[in-house]
């Protein structure tokens, strides 16, 4: 009984934080897609981050034909390097995402050790995923549809 008990008190943490996140990509300029991530640890958010341009570039993500620019970071991206550059360690955290993770944004997930990833949206490929799962990191899909 305690084990359902914990694991409905996870449930809803993980919606909770998941629709923080989807909150969070609100703060994108991309037009095609908006994107948002929390990094969470020990319950405390610990980094943040949505799609865009990198620091000082023009908060324009898409090119006159509406493809994303190739220099755009993805949100996890941009999470994990906020967290690079603070007091804090990913090692051990759970990241939620409003969009599975594509394949390069899978592999820093793996090498900042991060041991759990909720998201809610399929990326139009599943092979973030798969790596994700082949290094044995707990993913987990939530429908955020009310």
């Amino acid at each position: 009984m305690k084990d359902q008990s914990k694991n409905n008190k996870q449930l809803l943490l993980d919606r909770r934080y998941l629709k923080m996140a989807q909150i969070w990509a609100e703060n994108s300029y991309c037009k095609r897609r908006q994107v948002g991530a929390l990094l969470v640890k020990d319950k405390m958010i610990i980094s943040d981050g949505y799609n865009g341009t990198p620091v000082g570039f023009e908060n324009n993500c898409e090119d006159e034909e509406n493809k994303s620019k190739p220099y755009v970071l993805h949100a996890e991206a941009n999470a994990i390097t906020k967290v690079a550059k603070s007091n804090n360690s990913s090692d051990g955290a759970t990241l939620y995402v409003t969009s599975s993770p594509c394949l390069e944004c899978a592999k820093l997930i793996i090498q900042a050790g991060i041991k759990r990833v909720i998201f809610a949206d399929n990326y139009r490929l599943e092979d973030g995923i798969n790596l994700l799962k082949r290094a044995s990191i707990e993913v987990i899909q939530i429908d955020l549809g009310e």
